[in-house]
């Protein structure tokens, strides 16, 4: 009996990219990354790209499951899949 093939995983920095749009959509949960990650906005601008930036807004997520859950729906992925792209960047 043929099976259908898993759907390949989710390019990780998209879903990184996503959830950092999901993030700077609400201007106090935008502040608390920077504050707790310690960065700028202009850090944000400039790590668009790189893996430990994007890292760092998947691991922001994962410290208040409440917003991970949140933006896993909004993502329209199960949290398991944000951190899955978190441990593949």
């Amino acid at each position: 009996m043929l099976r259908d093939s898993p759907s390949p995983a989710p390019d990780p920095a998209a879903l990184a990219l996503g959830a950092l749009s999901w993030v700077l959509a609400d201007e106090s949960r935008a502040e608390r990354l920077l504050a707790l990650t310690g960065m700028t906005p202009d850090d944000l601008r400039s790590g668009l790209g790189d893996p430990s930036v994007l890292g760092a807004v998947l691991d922001f997520l994962a410290s208040h499951e409440r917003d991970l859950v949140d933006a896993a729906d909004g993502l329209g992925v199960a949290p398991g899949v944000l951190m899955a792209a978190r441990e593949r960047l």
